[in-house]
């Protein structure tokens, strides 16, 4: 969730990795296409479309982040970490399209990520934080929104595999170690 510090514990997580000698690729969506700049420019604020226009050019986003930059890290067998995927889009974007099923139809052809990390913090805390880095403007941020996402990431975490939900409270210390711990657990059941 925006506020969660997500960025700072994906990033993290890629070093103690590749420092345990995997080959890591970090990756982020919206992502720094030009369709992921159209994204961000429009949570930004610069323009104006419907919310359905939107969720389509996430949609194509994915499609070529997955093409162009995620099978092929794996195929390489490499581990790929992304700060933002499938559970984002479902998450956040039922606040813009009150329909679940259509925003499920578009992403349900996507690879399914064999963990995936929801870091929980008090949507208080994450205004609090948003507003702190002067990013509060931005769609989606208002307490009353990021409410609304955590009460839709608590019943997608509830429902699909491989989701662990960790306590975003602590210090970045205990939530890293944790992470890593999972993200190990997963690796080895994969071995």
């Amino acid at each position: 969730m925006d506020g969660s510090g997500s960025d700072i514990h994906a990033a993290a997580l890629a070093r103690l990795l590749s420092r345990d000698g995997y080959r890591v690729v970090l990756r982020h969506e919206p992502t720094n296409s030009m369709i992921g700049g159209l994204i961000r420019a429009r949570l930004a604020g610069e323009w104006e479309i419907a919310p359905e226009t939107l969720q389509l050019l996430f949609t194509a986003d994915r499609a070529e982040h997955l093409r162009s930059m995620i099978l092929p890290g794996l195929e390489a067998g490499k581990i790929v970490i992304c700060d933002r995927y499938v559970l984002s889009a479902l998450a956040y974007n039922v606040v813009l399209v009150n329909d679940r099923e259509w925003l499920r139809a578009l992403n349900k052809r996507f690879l399914k990520p064999d963990v995936t990390f929801l870091i929980q913090v008090d949507p208080k805390i994450c205004a609090r934080r948003l507003k702190e880095m002067h990013l509060e403007l931005e769609l989606h941020r208002e307490e009353s929104k990021l409410k609304h996402v955590w009460r839709e990431y608590q019943a997608l975490a509830a429902e699909f595999d491989g989701v662990h939900v960790i306590d975003g409270e602590r210090d970045d210390v205990a939530i890293i170690d944790e992470i890593a711990e999972r993200a190990k657990e997963a690796l080895n059941e994969r071995a």
